[in-house]
């Protein structure tokens, strides 16, 4: 048979980062996938007499491991299939501005998505580009300072245009999701299945494997590109000492 294109590959979480069996498992399909791969490697020893080469070979250790490029950036497969820490509905986003703000002796950024001011990302003259310097209290000119999310300028200041930049959070917005990342100890990583399948001209070729690992997602931002998330895996057996199955249709 014949296999064209990157196919169609699924995830099914099968435990938790802390190894606790997922009840009733959604699958996940890579969307927009742009490139799959499925290695198998396998470890040989060589047995050799007198002359140069070996009489016999034999197979010893074997790997299998993968990767997916998928530009759809899905937060439930960050969170059951990279991570296997449960996240929470809300958003966490970062409001850079582009339009500008007229200083006036306090000023108190409008939340987008009424949503609630976390962490101060910064202030940048619009004349001049430059940051302006915080402070703990009492700015002067080319200062600012901060509490409880309302900006305080020096009066030399007031009438002068600024970008203000800050992070925010905002609960209202359910379709987003957050993951509270932790430094969990060695050994812990959730596990899901694996299904990828191609088909080409009426024929096919399935992989579906058990129990499988990510092992590392790379997230790659260029300016003139889009961001492709490329995520790796490694396969070992179930607890029966299954791999998984390999179905080939060949017309």
């Amino acid at each position: 048979m014949y296999s064209f294109g990157a196919g169609v590959a699924f995830a099914t979480p099968n435990t938790d980062a802390y190894g606790a069996v997922v009840a009733n498992p959604t699958p996940l399909m890579f969307m927009t996938t742009e490139d799959v791969e499925i290695d198998f490697k396998f470890d040989t020893k060589e047995l050799f007499g007198q002359n140069q080469f070996s009489v016999a070979i034999g197979r010893a250790k074997g790997t299998i491991s993968g990767k997916v490029k998928s530009a759809n950036i899905l937060p439930g497969m960050l969170e059951t299939i990279v991570f296997g820490q449960a996240g929470t509905a809300g958003l966490m986003a970062v409001r850079q501005d582009t339009v500008g703000t007229t200083i006036a002796a306090t000023v108190t950024p409008t939340i987008p998505n009424t949503g609630t001011f976390a962490a101060d990302l910064g202030v940048i003259s619009a004349t001049t580009g430059q940051p302006y310097t915080r402070v703990s209290s009492a700015p002067v000119t080319g200062q600012y300072s901060i509490a409880a999310g309302v900006y305080t300028f020096a009066a030399a200041d007031v009438g002068k245009v600024v970008y203000i930049n800050f992070r925010y959070t905002a609960a209202s917005v359910t379709a987003a999701r957050q993951i509270a990342l932790k430094s969990l100890p060695m050994g812990y990583a959730p596990t899901f299945r694996l299904d990828q399948y191609a088909t080409y001209q009426g024929e096919s070729l399935l992989f579906s494997f058990n129990n499988c690992v990510a092992d590392g997602i790379k997230f790659d931002f260029k300016n003139d590109d889009f961001t492709i998330p490329d995520m790796g895996f490694k396969i070992c057996s179930d607890a029966g000492g299954n791999i998984g199955t390999l179905s080939v249709l060949d017309l």
